[in-house]
């Protein structure tokens, strides 16, 4: 399974952006799914995640309210919907995909998904 993930960018403070995530060689809809992003200088560090049903979503304290994430299974994608952007939540973003059959517990590691697509970049100015 292939995953790719677009729509990064440069945007201002309080600006929106929608990153998608495609899956290929496998349906999303099979996969619980994740968001990850990577700042410089810092670890990686969980975004949101959905599970395979789609309903059940699950979000990191700093982007709760602001980032929504969603999955439209018959386009195999998921999205991440990023509303009133903050400098602090430049990073480059990951998407990844997760088996796990003890997700509702372990969605945040990262050691948990087993797939993860290239990067894209956010950068919000301030």
């Amino acid at each position: 399974v292939q995953l790719q993930a677009s729509g990064g960018g440069l945007v201002q403070t309080g600006d929106s952006l929608r990153l998608s995530c495609t899956t290929s060689g496998g349906a999303v809809s099979n996969y619980h799914m994740g968001w990850f992003r990577q700042a410089p200088g810092k670890e990686r560090e969980f975004v949101a995640a959905t599970r395979r049903s789609g309903e059940v979503t699950y979000y990191a304290d700093y982007v709760k309210g602001r980032f929504s994430i969603s999955r439209l299974n018959a386009r195999n994608t998921v999205y991440l919907q990023m509303n009133g952007l903050k400098p602090e939540d430049t990073a480059v973003y990951y998407c990844a995909l997760s088996t796990t059959a003890s997700y509702s517990s372990m969605y945040s590691n990262a050691e948990r998904y087993g797939y993860w697509g290239k990067g894209t970049l956010v950068t919000v100015s301030s």
